[in-house]
């Protein structure tokens, strides 16, 4: 459905995407991530046919991304990471303008549109210049759904909104990829990733270092413990042998200990033979996973 062959993209930098190689199958949603300037943005305008790669291919359904673009937006729908609108026009005016641009016709312009702009509590009669940050992100939201799109490109797409509206755009997900749409994603919430992704591709300065399915991902999401104790000494020593890190907490009693995913109970074994009387618990954010990958230098 998506196939990204031997693609090569450079700016004047000397910034861009190299040799990239992936394919999206039909009906999956595949996330994309990594940090800001990793190459993420560069690669959907490609598929966009924004720019013209320097060389290799990219395809959508069979179709040439910059030769048959015109064709590829009738039944692509897309969420930039940085939304710019017409702010003379109202909401509305918009998803006419966006709904003519496409071919026009019925489709996107009557019930699922309303239930778009129902389900996101959007008002789309005012200005988009009075727009807050986050109705403006529910506005391309509903101009990207609103053809009923058989693939998805998406920039960030929760971007500004609050976290009711994030779960709504969640569900929104996990109904188009019932209904068989194949979806290309890149994110910055774990939970967004765990939640509606199959797989995941990780970018680092313009190359992928990892491909893997989510749920592998999220077994390997790491947990930082603190604990507090006052036998900190043996606690320690017994951890650094149950080969578990280690990092110095803020206060002599305490202990910093990361934990991977699956040796939670290997965890709670080794240290309830000791007195602890204070116990706090976060889990890995995407950005610290990203490092865990760059320090070893990615692994596909």
């Amino acid at each position: 459905m998506i196939e990204v062959q031997k693609l090569t993209l450079t700016y004047p930098s000397g910034k861009g995407v190299f040799e990239l190689d992936f394919t999206i199958r039909e009906g999956e949603v595949v996330g994309y991530l990594g940090p800001n300037g990793a190459g993420k943005t560069t690669t959907i305008r490609a598929l966009l046919g924004f720019m013209h790669p320097d060389s290799g291919s990219c395809k959508i359904r069979g179709l040439d991304c910059r030769e048959n673009a015109p064709e590829i937006q009738r039944f692509l729908g897309y969420i930039p990471g940085e939304i710019s609108f017409p702010d003379k026009m109202r909401g509305d005016e918009y998803l006419r303008f966006i709904h003519d641009m496409r071919g026009g016709g019925n489709g996107g312009f009557g019930s699922r549109q309303q239930e778009l702009i129902d389900m996101f509590e959007l008002d789309p009669r005012g200005k988009i210049n009075k727009f807050s940050k986050g109705m403006k992100q529910k506005l391309g939201i509903v101009a990207a759904f609103m053809h009923n799109p058989q693939v998805l490109i998406l920039d960030e797409p929760t971007s500004g909104l609050d976290p009711l509206m994030q779960n709504r755009f969640v569900e929104l997900i996990r109904r188009e990829k019932s209904e068989g749409k194949t979806i290309l994603m890149s994110s910055h919430s774990f939970e967004e990733v765990e939640k509606t992704c199959d797989d995941v591709l990780i970018i680092r300065e313009g190359r992928i270092i990892h491909k893997a399915a989510a749920a592998e991902l999220q077994s390997s999401r790491q947990r930082k413990y603190v604990l507090r104790s006052i036998d900190r000494a043996l606690l320690a020593k017994s951890l650094t042998e149950a080969k578990f890190t280690l990092n110095a907490g803020d206060d002599v009693d305490s202990i910093e200990v990361m934990v991977p995913g699956d040796a939670v109970d290997k965890f709670l074994k080794t240290i309830s033979a000791y007195n602890i009387y204070d116990l706090g618990q976060r889990s890995q954010t995407l950005e610290e996973l990203f490092m865990r990958f760059y320090q070893k230098g990615g692994q596909n």
